[in-house]
This record gives C-alpha cells, sequence and structure tokens, in this order.
C-alpha cells in the first residue's frame, strides 16, 4: 500500500495514525506494516504551510529497526526502494521523502540499465571522483546534492576535482559500515554533512 501526501505537510493530519499505528505497530500492537509513504519533501517555495515534510520528526520516531526512512537523488533509487519492499521477508513502513522539484530535475535521471540492474544502495559514493586528488568530501542527502553537484561545475577544474560528494540515500536504518568504508577511502580528506532541513 502507497501513500502520498500532495504535499509532505498534509501528512501533519495523520501524526497520531503514524505515531500510533504505523511507528509502534510491531511493538504495540503486534502487527506488521509494509505502508510506504510517498512525502514531497524540500523548500521549494509554496510557503509556510507547504515547505517540508518534517524529515526530523520522522527521525525522532526511529528505533529498533521500526521503519526505513530514505531520501533518494534518483527515480532507479526510488524504483529499488519500492521492489525492496515488496521483496522483503518482513514487513516495516517506508518513508520516502521525494521533492517535486526532482520529478522534472533534468539531472535526476536514471538509465534502463540503472533500473535492470542492481538495488537500492543506502550510501551512493562519487563515482566522479578520483580518491588520491580528493581533499574534501561533501556527505549530502536528497535534492541538495543536485545544488552541491551544480556548484561543483562552477568551480574551476582543479577544485572540482577535490571535491567529492556522497549521498546518504537511507537515513534509517543508519547505514553505518557502508559510511566507514567511504571515510576509510578518503581519509585524509575534510569531511562535512551539508543539509537543507534546520
Amino acid at each position: 500500500v502507497v501513500w502520498e501526501a500532495q504535499f509532505g505537510d498534509f501528512v501533519n493530519a495523520a501524526q497520531v495514525i503514524i505515531d500510533q499505528f504505523i511507528a509502534s505497530a510491531e511493538v504495540k500492537w503486534q502487527r506488521s506494516s509494509g505502508l510506504v509513504m510517498l512525502l514531497p519533501h524540500g523548500y521549494e517555495g509554496q510557503g509556510p504551510e507547504h515547505s517540508s515534510a518534517r524529515l526530523e520528526r520522522f527521525l525522532s520516531l526511529c528505533a529498533n529497526q521500526n521503519m526505513s526512512v530514505i531520501n533518494p537523488t534518483t527515480p532507479a533509487q526510488i524504483f529499488h526502494a519500492l521492489r525492496r519492499q515488496i521483496k522483503w521477508k518482513f514487513r516495516k513502513p517506508l518513508v520516502v521523502m521525494s521533492p517535486k522539484s526532482l520529478l522534472r530535475h533534468q539531472a535526476a535521471v536514471s538509465t534502463v540499465s540503472d533500473l535492470t540492474q542492481g538495488g537500492f544502495a543506502s550510501v551512493i559514493d562519487d563515482s566522479s571522483a578520483n580518491q588520491s586528488e580528493i581533499h574534501r568530501v561533501i556527505f549530502c542527502s536528497g535534492k541538495i546534492y543536485y545544488d552541491l553537484r551544480e556548484y561543483r561545475g562552477s568551480v574551476t577544474e582543479l577544485e572540482r576535482k577535490a571535491i567529492a560528494l556522497v549521498r546518504i540515500e537511507e537515513l534509517y536504518p543508519f547505514p553505518e559500515q557502508a559510511l566507514r568504508r567511504i571515510i576509510a577511502k578518503y581519509s585524509d580528506a575534510e569531511m562535512m554533512y551539508v543539509q537543507e532541513e534546520p
């Protein structure tokens, strides 16, 4: 079952249901749920009531592997997350932060092979990065990746080669092992996290 809020903030009216019957369904009611919530998200100029699905609120509900919260950056990632949701031998709710602007963003595309091969990636390393040249690793999540990529394209070639953009696609369960491998790979670089949320 997939439920989409026209704007992420429309989930406000469902907060009691989310708290009592989705986030705590297994522990409180001994019921598993595979519900997928697509929550258009992001500060995209629609005013105070239409600004964000409040990612931080969902993360505060996460505990004991009770759900998955993702902020995917490509159509293939959404496809693989939905496919994973069906293929799992267990049921957990899936919260998908999905900014509407990525529906029409020219860079947010996937090839047919992206859809037919592989699976959902909790973390996406920068495929254009040369490990020996990287001096700064920027971790990010969601649509801000495209803003950072655009900015990186405007700097000098030397600066561009020194920056790796690493996308954290799944925020819960937190992909600690995948991130440890990337941190070890770029161990000499400066590391930072960039976000749009408060």
